[in-house]
């Protein structure tokens, strides 16, 4: 059995919130974050073509050889989650709350992180799938994080927006599951594992996730 996507996502703890150009760009920096140790990716829908992106890198392999993790993140509608998940999408994320998505992710049985701000949204994302996405995060800060943990300690917490890599460390200390980092990785391949590398942690209670089932 393989690990459900909120164990690999809190496992490495730094979740790559890409951007791109064009879908070429978008396969090619998610490629570029396999080979360096990552596995899980969120690619969004604020880069044209996004969903060809998602095609060609859903059935990538990471660093050791395990079938990536690629979510479609700023999903608003049911059409572009529909869209997300025909085109091979581990996972959705939403930057607010979105129903129409959450319907879909509930239809066909989808991961879906759904965003929020206040503490009413996040409380209810958390209460409907166990996660939500924080963002923008930075208006808040780690003690924002902190505050929300002690209320919802169960909850996969995920905060992003205007978080520099180097500070993943105190949002990490004050609960969150994993960080969603849009920029200020380094393109040296070296540094790039080295980042993953220091921030990974044990999955499903071990070293490293189980092998996910073939796919068919």
């Amino acid at each position: 059995m393989s690990c459900h996507p909120y164990a690999v996502i809190a496992a490495q703890r730094l979740l790559p919130v890409l951007r791109n150009a064009d879908a070429d760009e978008a396969a090619e920096h998610t490629a570029a974050l396999l080979a360096a140790g990552c596995r899980a990716v969120e690619l969004t829908t604020s880069t044209p073509g996004w969903a060809a992106a998602v095609t060609r890198t859903a059935p990538l392999t990471d660093a050791r050889g395990r079938p990536a993790l690629v979510g479609v993140g700023t999903v608003t509608t049911a059409e572009q989650a529909e869209t997300a998940l025909d085109a091979g999408a581990g996972f959705l994320l939403s930057p607010h709350p979105a129903p129409e998505v959450r319907e879909v992710a509930a239809r066909r049985e989808a991961v879906f992180i759904e965003g929020g701000f206040t503490p009413g949204e996040i409380a209810s994302a958390v209460r409907a799938a166990g996660a939500a996405k924080v963002f923008p995060a930075h208006v808040g800060g780690p003690g924002f994080i902190r505050s929300l943990k002690a209320v919802l300690p169960e909850g996969l917490i995920i905060p992003t927006g205007g978080i520099p890599p180097g500070e993943v460390p105190q949002w990490l200390a004050a609960g969150a599951g994993a960080v969603g980092i849009g920029s200020g990785l380094p393109a040296d391949p070296a540094e790039l594992a080295a980042v993953f590398a220091a921030l990974a942690g044990p999955c499903c209670g071990r070293g490293d996730c189980a092998e996910p089932e073939p796919r068919p």
